[in-house]
């Protein structure tokens, strides 16, 4: 390892994979937020923007109607949580790999790919868990979060670049 921000990256690694392992050992009633949501979102605010949306995840449909208020702003905020900590991961992942890979190029692939397959082995460890339900639609979401997080890191050091060799 070549200087510090690996070692930061290394670090924001170890402590996602550890956060998302314990995570998926939780059954979906430990962690749910529903109740959380009852009580601080009671009024229900935007629920007529809400009311609104309907489509199907993983065969099943999202609405209010389907599932109700609370459990739709739940399947946005756990999707949301889903997306972000997997472009936190991409981009630490990323970050530790661009100096330690011969093949400049290959470090965001090697990157993204190593995420994905970490979503893979988070949802396989998800099915070991009773009360869970590990769905491919999850590991894709993942793995979208972990390419935007790797494309935004690289079009930051991109312009940072540029910018460092006006000055």
């Amino acid at each position: 390892m070549k200087n510090k921000a690996q070692w930061l990256s290394l670090v924001v690694i170890i402590l996602i994979i550890g956060g998302l392992f314990i995570s998926s050992s939780m059954t979906y009633h430990q962690q749910t937020s529903v109740p959380f949501l009852k009580r601080y979102l009671a009024n229900q605010p935007f629920y007529d923007s809400l009311s609104k949306i309907k489509f199907v995840y993983a065969d099943k449909e999202k609405s209010i109607a389907a599932v109700g208020y609370f459990k739709l702003v739940e399947f946005f905020i756990r999707k949301f949580a889903h997306f972000s900590i997997f472009g936190l991961l991409g981009i630490a992942t990323f970050l530790f790999l661009k100096n330690e890979v011969k093949h400049v190029a290959l470090s965001p692939w090697l990157a993204w790919f190593t995420v994905t397959g970490w979503a893979g082995f988070d949802e396989f460890h998800e099915m070991l868990t009773s009360g869970r339900t590990p769905l491919v639609q999850d590991v894709i979401l993942d793995s979208s979060g972990a390419f935007c997080g790797i494309l935004l890191t690289i079009i930051i050091l991109f312009i940072y670049s540029r910018l460092s060799k006006k000055h």
